[in-house]
């Protein structure tokens, strides 16, 4: 993978004011204010409600930077002509791809990691090595569905559809997840829906790990199944974006 293409797309949205104020700074601010309201609560499994929250507000923030980084910048790459300068060099498509992928998944961290860093700073969040070992790598490595998700949307709609198109669907992925209010306080209806959508199974995995039980395998098959569909659509996609930029 060539790095010096993957530190310009770094670079760019860690420049970006809209990345760092509504995707790394929101999610702690949501944080803090909930966590300083109830997060002293227990669970019925006798968990503390500011690790669930660290789990939800992590969530949300690494949904919102996977599909931000993706989504509107790769729009504005088509229409801007960047593609077809990418195109004259040597870059393979799908190296294309890949590092736009792989820069959605840096660009994850930030996010997720302040949010643990609050957690654990000011709410006193403590957890076993071992659950730290599962808990990091599977929220991260869980954001894939929702950035593959981005390249689609920022493949198929011009920059002015594709932001807002973005932004509804960032916002329903983590309304509807339970990422915004526990799922049992879901209507039934709701809960139903949530039950399909990567966005619960994704944080579902990360409330299991915190709370020292199994993860259940129908939200890995959930979030693998989603990661593999909307990866095919976003290789699709992207490579149609390529070929006729």
């Amino acid at each position: 993978m060539p790095f010096g293409y993957l530190r310009i797309e770094l670079l760019r949205m860690l420049r970006n004011k809209r990345y760092i104020i509504f995707v790394v700074a929101f999610p702690v601010i949501f944080y803090m204010i909930n966590a300083n309201l109830w997060g002293a609560q227990t669970t019925e499994g006798g968990v503390r409600a500011g690790v669930f929250l660290m789990v939800s507000m992590g969530a949300y923030g690494a949904l919102a930077a996977s599909m931000m980084s993706t989504a509107v910048p790769w729009a504005q790459e088509r229409q801007s002509g960047w593609l077809r300068q990418l195109r004259v060099t040597p870059l393979p498509n799908t190296t294309i791809i890949l590092t736009k992928l792989a820069a959605a998944l840096l660009l994850v961290l930030p996010s997720l990691l302040l949010v643990v860093l609050a957690a654990v700073v000011t709410q006193g969040v403590s957890l076993t090595a071992g659950q730290w070992a599962a808990l990091i790598p599977a929220m991260w490595l869980g954001t894939i569905p929702f950035a593959a998700l981005g390249l689609v949307i920022g493949s198929l709609l011009p920059v002015d559809t594709a932001q807002p198109v973005a932004m509804l669907s960032m916002f329903a992925l983590a309304l509807l997840g339970g990422l915004w209010f526990p799922p049992e306080a879901m209507p039934a209806t709701m809960k139903d829906i949530a039950d399909v959508l990567p966005s619960f199974s994704y944080a579902d995995i990360g409330w299991h790990l915190v709370s020292g039980e199994a993860v259940p395998l129908s939200d890995a098959v959930t979030v693998v199944i989603w990661a593999a569909v909307l990866g095919v659509l976003a290789v699709l996609g992207c490579r149609r974006a390529v070929t006729r930029a």
